[in-house]
Parts: structure tokens; sequence; C-alpha cells
């Protein structure tokens, strides 16, 4: 079964990586095989893979100190970087090229970002062009779930491995680095239970249809309350497309028509944030969670705004997301599936330092 956290979480201690668990709709669809390479691309989810791992599991495993070849080059393709979270996650790209420079080894991370969430050919013409300058492996968060698909084809042609980060599935990627995006959706709902004593009516903004963490999010809200015979009722479900003026103008006709909604959860932050616009417009008494931890979202909960977000830790996944891929170019086993940190951040934890909160230490690089 779901390992049951959320107590964990409230605490403010680690969470790494709990996968399996809870729903058993969820489990019943898991494959014996799924965590192998040889998965059939359509069956791929990596919220059902059995044997995936944290990076403190890989360490342990493999060791701690990574051997980097010199004059690696690595790319990243992210979502566009008006949005904070995908911003977060470039310092992260940044922060491991540091990290690696310091230990004495010269490697080149690109991180490249479209102008807006939605220009999935841009997406694409940037992937093929780090192909085409044979980088030496690509780290891809695409923004749906077939947008990258030929070049990901395209990559394992020149024999680049190809890791998919966080968002938008590739399930012809050779490996998977993100957090547990159902287990997003359980965070937030069993939240809003214990805040409304399990019951009342309550409604999902949902990003992206194209987006696998979308849909994983919202079945993941929605699993949660259907495994654990909640009281509460889901009353509408829409998408807004991740932005923030959609998301309030659709909160506004919700909160307009449904008197007695009692919480909304959102998809991300930015989403999130429009939502909480629109309750404090209305002086309306309703619950708001988001997705993603982004820093505007901890100053609207410091603000008593926002109610609370599930935080993926962008910053320290791409750095995870980094160690991988190195770890894969050294020629390490390494599962199909590395599951990174994520914890429920609300009023009593919003102020605890992050690596504290996922107990972060940095990789060791050493030069090969």
């Amino acid at each position: 079964m779901r390992k049951k956290i959320l107590a964990v979480v409230l605490a403010t201690t680690m969470v790494l990586g709990l996968v399996g668990c809870g729903s058993s709709g969820k489990d019943a669809s898991k494959s014996s095989d799924s965590g192998s390479k040889k998965t059939q691309t359509e069956e791929f989810n990596p919220d059902k893979v059995e044997d995936s791992k944290t990076i403190e599991e890989i360490r342990k495993d493999l060791g701690a100190e990574v051997k980097v070849d010199k004059d690696l080059k690595l790319g990243a393709i992210a979502k566009s970087f008006s949005n904070e979270f995908w911003r977060n996650f470039k310092n992260g790209y940044e922060q491991a090229a540091k990290t690696i420079k310091a230990a004495g080894v010269d490697v080149t991370v690109k991180v490249d970002g479209t102008t807006d969430e939605s220009d999935e050919i841009g997406q694409q013409t940037m992937t093929d062009n780090l192909v085409n300058q044979k980088y030496n492996a690509l780290m891809l968060s695409p923004i749906s779930d077939s947008n990258l698909t030929s070049s990901v084809d395209n990559a394992k042609k020149a024999k680049i491995p190809t890791i998919n980060v966080n968002d938008g599935l590739i399930s012809a990627a050779d490996y998977f680095v993100g957090p547990d995006a159902y287990q997003n959706g359980e965070l937030a709902a069993e939240w809003v239970s214990k805040k409304l004593g399990d019951k009342g009516d309550v409604a999902i903004v949902v990003g992206m249809a194209k987006a696998f963490a979308a849909r994983e999010r919202t079945a993941g809200f929605k699993g949660w309350i259907k495994d654990n015979k909640s009281g509460l009722n889901v009353v509408a479900e829409q998408n807004a497309d991740w932005d923030r003026q959609k998301a309030k103008e659709l909160a506004s006709t919700w909160i307009q028509q449904k008197p007695d909604l009692k919480a909304i959860f959102c998809n991300n932050d930015d989403m999130a944030l429009g939502v909480v616009e629109a309750v404090q417009e209305a002086k309306a008494d309703i619950l708001v969670v988001g997705v993603d931890g982004i820093g505007e979202a901890y100053d609207s909960i410091r603000a008593g705004k926002l109610d609370a977000t599930v935080d993926s830790f962008g910053y320290y996944m791409s750095q995870v997301a980094t160690e991988v891929t190195l770890r894969v170019l050294a020629g390490q086993d390494i599962p199909r599936v590395t599951h990174t940190p994520q914890a429920l951040i609300d009023k009593e934890n919003v102020d605890k330092d992050a690596k504290d909160i996922i107990g972060w230490t940095d990789p060791t690089y050493v030069a090969k």
C-alpha cells in the first residue's frame, strides 16, 4: 500500500521517492517488468515503477563518488523561464555545473527554455540542435507527452542517452528523473481532508491536458479520496493550461456557481496564486493548494493567502538529474526511474530550510 506520509511531511522530515502504495487501482496496473528499459513505451508510467530508487539509495548502492570524464557536454531543455519553477530548475543545473567545476572537471551544462509553455515546436527545435551538435547526453522536460518523441528517436540513433526530467512524459526516453506526480495529488488531498474534517465540496484546476504531471496530480488527488473513502466531494474539474489568469477566471465562476465550495487544488502554483486572487476578491472562505513550491507561493503562505503547496524542489531536482546523467555516462547501472524529493509546505514549515526538509547533501564528483 502507499505509505502514509503526511504526518511526516508536516513534521518537515525527509520525504524521498515514496513510490508504490496506496491506491488499489493504481497498484493493480503495475507491470512486473515496469522497471525494465524493455517496457512497452505506451505502458510506461514512472509513478508505477516498482524498482525505482532515490538518489540516496543510488549513492548507497553504487558509491557516493561519481567519476566524470572531462570535456563532456550535457544539454538540458526546460519550459519557459517566465515561470519561476523553471527558473529554479535552470539555477539547479547551473549549480550542478559549478559543483562539477569545483571538483576540477571541465563539463559544459547548456540549459535552454522556450519563450512560453506552449511552444512545443520551438522546444523540439532546441532539442534537435543539441543532437546535431553531438552533446553527450540530454536532460529533457517536454511541454507535452509527444512533442520531443522524434527528437529522442534522433538522439537514440546518435547513441546519445536521454533523461526525461520531471514533466511531460517521454516514454521512449532511456531514464526518468522526477517526483511521483501521483503522490503530489495525494499529499494535497490528505492535507485538505485534515483541514476540512474530511468532508466538503472541492474543485481541481488542471494544467494542460497533454501534460503527464497534470493528469497524475489530478488522478492522485481523486485517487486518495476514493481509496480512503473520504467525505471530500469533487464538484468541479477544468483545465486552465498552467495560466494564472485563466485559473483566476475559472475560480471566480466556481465561487459564484458553487457556494458550498471549501477547497481548490491546483496543478501548479501559478494557477493557485490566480485562484487566491479570486478567493480574496470574493471574500470567500476557501482553502487553496498548489504544486511546485515557487518562491511566490512561499511568500503567499507566509502572508496568510495561499494555504499550502506541494514542493517538488526543482532546484534540487535538476541537480539530481545531472548526477544521474553523469552516472549513466560513467557506465553505472542506474534504474530507469529515479524519484526525487517532495513535501507538503504550509504555515507550519514554510520557514524551514529546504535542505533540512529533504535531507539534501551535495554530490561528490571526481575527475575520471
